[in-house]
């Protein structure tokens, strides 16, 4: 009599070949020898062989994409680039070649975060509105199908948004006193706090005041857009509570949290709303802040906008 493989065995097998498409693009600050096994992350196995079993697609939910940052010594403008296009590229493809391997394929929901921390990163709501209505657009016009986006504007409608970060921060958000002492616990919570640190020293460029006074202003910031992206990860997991969360931040093997990199970087922070796209001589792309991109390259437009740089021969 011919064997049969077992429904969960059949489901845990596809599932393994879904991460190994993930895997080579893990982010990740862990020193090891080699790339991880799949086995190594059996919080993701187990959740995309539930899909897998249910024959449903595989959904990820991706908090990120959330504004530009204000710095123009980073960045091109408050819109949209090539960084960003060149992401949703490779987000869309990754559900396409998961789909070769499972045919019901996957899908990305871009939880644009930008609303969530506005007020504390220093972006007017409407550069948020506008940044995250371009990546819908973009999505549209280029026909990646397999993505779409979400923000508080879907969650919580036509509250003031003022008033929306009030209710994410009341219902989900940890107090100060617990985030104080995980961040002292815990040193994947005090590196995550002391890289948001970074960001927003580097992203302020109007400051008048001193270094140090400065450098307090951003350690007081950091608690709270900590403690406002736990919340918005939270209100993502009451709405999709079945997903494989990924993640723009570098994260250890084995965390529940899968850390993705969208595109090559020096620094494994980096990300396209706190850079530009540079277009090497070899033909591959990086990330850098576009300062470090203009001594470089030279700027190219798309549609009458600034989009990267390419780097001479």
């Amino acid at each position: 009599m011919p064997t049969t493989t077992a429904p969960d065995t059949l489901s845990a097998r596809v599932g393994a070949e879904i991460l190994n498409l993930l895997l080579p693009h893990h982010r990740t600050t862990d020193r090891a020898c080699g790339p991880a096994p799949a086995s190594a992350f059996p919080h993701q196995l187990r959740r995309i062989a539930d899909f897998v079993h249910d024959g449903a697609p595989v959904l990820f939910t991706l908090p990120g994409f959330p504004c530009k940052s204000p710095n123009p010594a980073k960045v091109l403008g408050r819109l949209p680039d090539q960084g960003e296009r060149l992401s949703l590229a490779f987000l869309n493809s990754l559900c396409t070649r998961i789909q070769r391997v499972y045919p019901p394929g996957a899908r990305v929901v871009i939880c644009s975060d930008g609303h969530a921390f506005g007020d504390l990163i220093h972006v007017p709501d409407h550069d948020i509105d506008a940044y995250a209505d371009d990546l819908r657009a973009q999505i549209r016009r280029r026909g990646l199908d397999a993505l779409s986006v979400l923000d508080l504007r879907e969650v919580l409608g036509d509250l003031p948004n003022d008033t929306k970060r009030a209710r994410l921060q009341d219902r989900h958000a940890p107090t100060p006193e617990a985030l104080r002492a995980e961040i002292h616990a815990d040193d994947r919570a005090l590196s995550l706090y002391r890289g948001i640190t970074r960001f927003l020293v580097e992203d302020t460029a109007d400051w008048t005041g001193t270094r140090s006074a400065l450098q307090r202003d951003c350690r007081r910031r950091a608690y709270g857009v900590m403690g406002r992206s736990r919340a918005w990860g939270h209100l993502i997991a009451e709405h999709h509570p079945r997903a494989v969360r990924l993640s723009i931040h570098p994260q250890p093997v084995g965390a529940p949290k899968f850390g993705i990199r969208l595109l090559d970087a020096p620094d494994a922070w980096t990300t396209p709303w706190h850079s530009v796209a540079l277009h090497r001589a070899d033909g591959t792309w990086t990330l850098l802040p576009r300062a470090a991109a203009a001594e470089v390259g030279r700027l190219v437009e798309v549609d009458g906008a600034p989009s990267h740089y390419e780097a001479g021969s």
